[in-house]
């Protein structure tokens, strides 16, 4: 990641423990999954080739302090991009363009569940 991607980094990022596909809504595709998130970005360790500058919009479930599924789309920036050690997947960095406030709650509170481990 470069330096000015991290710089721009406000909001701690939680490491997700579990794995949590994230699929393009357009093309209803998988395209990768959830690596951390934050209130206002996530890593995404795509397996799908993502373009730089690009935007997407994209949908995941977490599971909430119930473990019920907790629905989120999100509209996204792909910030920066770089090659992982696996053959066909990389690294992507994303900040949220567009999350609704209902969603955005939901998201603090799931980020706020004890136990969690933060990057």
């Amino acid at each position: 990641m470069s330096a000015s991607a991290a710089d721009t980094r406000r909001k701690p990022r939680r490491r997700v423990p579990d794995t949590v596909s994230v699929i393009d809504s357009m093309t209803g595709q998988v395209v990768g999954r959830l690596g951390n998130i934050s209130e206002t970005g996530m890593l995404l360790i795509a397996s799908t080739p993502l373009v730089d500058d690009a935007l997407y919009q994209l949908r995941f479930e977490l599971a909430d302090h119930g473990g019920r599924p907790l629905a989120v789309e999100i509209g996204g920036h792909v910030l920066w991009r770089d090659d992982a050690s696996a053959p066909g997947q990389s690294w992507c960095g994303l900040r949220f363009i567009n999350l609704p406030e209902s969603q955005r709650r939901a998201l603090r509170d799931w980020l706020e569940l004890p136990g969690g481990s933060y990057v």
